[in-house]
């Protein structure tokens, strides 16, 4: 007897090419992270990201488009790669303190990384208009910053914290994460991190974060 379902064609194998492009991909953005970092962006071209990764200029222009949106691409990679997935999500069996360090180490060990320091060195020295600058600022900082924006809403919705300015708490956090330290850095004024002296200022920077927005004891979880 014949029915829907075996009219339905049987499902196509998965195509034997998409793990190899998946590779490709990642060599692309580790290429690109290298070369955006050590030569800047005007002097780094597609073909030498091409022959860096090990692919045809042809598949980079298929997997990214244009130089501008690998470079955002990249940044946005590099992101993913020390915020842990899950680290903006409100985690009921951890305290809000807690997430907090987490969420201030993570930014910290980010911003202060050798790659980090290098691009935000590239994108600062670009002559007017802003045009990399405004890529950066969108691939990275900016979605870091709505991510960390979103975990503050919902820990007001559970009556954690009391936040008129959700926007402008956001961003006074991470500039009290950047600190002394981070500045010193880029100006190539230090290279060294001391361990026990960023642990020391990220809990000094939560615990006055928490001064100014947690909530009233009866309403703390």
């Amino acid at each position: 007897m014949s029915s829907a379902s075996s009219r339905t064609p049987a499902p196509k194998p998965a195509s034997p090419g998409r793990p190899k492009d998946l590779g490709k991909r990642a060599a692309i953005l580790d290429a690109a992270k290298r070369m955006f970092t050590a030569h800047g962006f005007e002097r780094v071209s597609m073909d030498q990201i091409a022959a860096d990764a090990g692919v045809s200029k042809l598949t980079v222009y298929s997997h990214f488009g244009d130089k501008e949106t690998l470079f955002s691409a990249a940044i946005s990679a590099k992101c993913e790669e020390q915020l842990a997935q899950g680290l903006f999500a409100v985690a009921p069996e951890s305290s809000l303190r807690e997430q907090l360090l987490g969420i201030g180490r993570a930014f910290l060990a980010l911003i202060n990384s050798e790659e980090s320091l290098a691009i935000h060195r590239v994108v600062t020295t670009q002559p007017p208009p802003a045009k990399l600058g405004q890529l950066f600022w969108d691939a990275g900082p900016r979605r870091v910053q709505e991510a960390f924006e979103a975990f503050l809403r919902d820990e007001i919705a559970a009556g954690a914290l009391d936040i008129p300015e959700v926007h402008r708490a956001a961003s006074q956090f991470f500039c009290m994460l950047k600190g002394e330290m981070h500045m010193l850095l880029l100006c190539g004024c230090s290279d060294r991190i001391d361990a026990a002296e960023t642990e020391a200022h990220v809990q000094a920077t939560v615990d006055m974060f928490l001064r100014a927005y947690q909530a009233a004891p009866a309403r703390k979880r």
